[in-house]
C-alpha cells in the first residue's frame, strides 16, 4: 500500500508504528484495552444508574465475551448465552425440586455440567452453565427463599447477558472504527 492510499490516520499508526517499534499484534492488543476500558466504562455507569451497586458480573462477562477480533468476539457471545441459558434453566428447576436448600448446589452444578456437555454440546465457554447455575441457586440459598432467589439470580443472569451483549458489540464496533490489517490477522494464528 502506498501513501497515496493510506487514510491520514493510517498513515500516523504507521509513523507510530515505526517510531516505537510496533507489530500488528501490539496493536489488537492495544485496540483491545480500548475495547475493555469502552465496554467497562459503559456497563459501569449503565447499571449504576439503574440502581445495580455491583456490576462485577457484568464486567466479567463483558471480557469473557469481548475479543479484537469480531469472528471471535461473536462466537464467545453466542456460546455464553447458550451456557447461561442451560445453567439458569438447571438453576430454576432445582430450586423449583429442592427449595433454597444448600445440598442442592452441587447437584445442580454437575447437571448443568452434564446437559452443557451431552445435549448443548457447545464446548467454548461451558463452564458457564455451572457457574450461572451457582449464582442461582446461591441466591436462593443466602436469602432463605426461592422466590427471593430466583429474583436475584434472574438480575444477576441479566446483568451477565447485558455484559456480553456490550462486550460483542464494543468489540465489533471498535473492528469498524480500527481497522487492522488483514496480516494483523493472519499474525494471531
Amino acid at each position: 500500500m502506498n501513501d497515496h492510499e493510506l487514510t491520514w490516520g493510517a498513515r500516523h499508526v504507521e509513523a507510530l508504528m515505526r517510531r516505537y517499534d510496533l507489530t500488528q499484534e501490539h496493536l489488537v492488543g492495544v485496540r483491545f484495552a480500548i475495547n475493555v476500558a469502552l465496554a467497562t466504562t459503559i456497563v459501569w455507569q449503565t447499571l449504576r444508574a439503574i440502581g445495580n451497586n455491583s456490576p462485577i458480573w457484568a464486567i466479567a462477562s463483558m471480557v469473557a465475551a469481548s475479543d479484537p477480533h469480531p469472528d471471535e468476539a461473536r462466537r464467545m457471545f453466542k456460546s455464553r448465552l447458550v451456557n447461561v441459558a442451560v445453567g439458569c434453566a438447571t438453576g430454576f428447576a432445582f430450586l423449583l425440586i429442592g427449595g433454597s436448600e444448600s445440598w442442592i448446589l452441587p447437584l445442580a452444578m454437575a447437571t448443568a455440567v452434564l446437559v452443557s456437555s451431552f445435549v448443548v454440546r457447545v464446548k467454548t465457554m461451558w463452564r458457564q452453565a455451572p457457574i450461572t447455575a451457582a449464582v442461582v441457586i446461591a441466591s436462593a440459598a443466602v436469602n432463605g427463599s426461592v422466590a427471593a432467589g430466583m429474583a436475584q439470580g434472574l438480575r444477576k443472569v441479566a446483568a451477565v447477558v447485558f455484559g456480553c451483549v456490550v462486550g460483542v458489540v464494543v468489540s465489533i464496533a471498535m473492528s469498524k472504527v480500527w481497522l487492522i490489517p488483514l496480516s494483523a490477522e493472519k499474525e494471531r494464528t
